[in-house]
């Protein structure tokens, strides 16, 4: 993978409190899916000093309604002349689902997962999940947060209520993730037992 997570990282460390670009990302990933992950142009940012991941997603929801609302504004009648769509300035919050409420709601949607996303939702899922959201809360949007630490990264913060789950998130974006974030693990002693308990040599990072 080619991101620019690091660099803005090291920006962090440098004394910028908030930082965004926008830019390209490479990935080796299969290219055969509705994702196209192999390159893509990403909006990426960070936030210092926040008290949790809700700081997090409040920001992002906030900025797509602003977005939103502007493009409307802006190019309202072009968009619906040229792609006969009406763009719906999405409500804020944004509904949240736990990784346990998705599965249950899975479960009761009659969606089987596949055996090796142990922990994980597949691009079905993700779809089915969407539907449901529409039909609940009539939204395009919602976030599904609380997910294992199992199937993230060693440097997300764990709950200390819950230390199997990560304080996490992806945003799905009518049956499609857009976004993944999570509130960063900060202190060196957890952030180092956490790389080892993944099995990471601390020499390498």
């Amino acid at each position: 993978a080619q991101s620019p997570q690091f660099y803005k990282q090291m920006a962090m460390a440098a004394g910028f409190e908030r930082v965004f670009e926008f830019g390209p990302v490479f990935r080796a990933d299969p290219s055969f899916t509705s994702r196209h992950m192999t390159e893509f142009t990403g909006i990426d940012m960070e936030i210092s000093y926040v008290d949790s991941h809700e700081d997090v997603m409040r920001f992002l929801e906030n900025m797509l309604q602003y977005v939103y609302q502007r493009v409307k504004e802006e190019h309202d009648e072009q968009i619906k002349e040229l792609f006969g769509v009406d763009i719906l300035i999405p409500s804020v919050p944004f509904p949240r689902l736990t990784m346990a409420q998705a599965l249950e709601i899975l479960k009761a949607e009659g969606y089987t997962l596949p055996p090796e996303k142990k922990g994980d939702i597949d691009p079905g899922g993700e779809r089915t999940l969407a539907d449901w959201v529409k039909r609940q809360h009539n939204h395009d949007f919602f976030y599904l947060i609380d997910w294992p630490i199992t199937v993230r990264p060693f440097y997300h913060m764990r709950h200390a209520d819950a230390p199997q789950l990560t304080k996490s998130f992806d945003l799905i974006a009518r049956g499609t993730e857009i976004v993944t974030g999570a509130q960063r693990e900060h202190r060196y002693d957890v952030l180092r037992q956490q790389a080892l308990e993944k099995g990471l040599t601390l020499e390498s990072i």
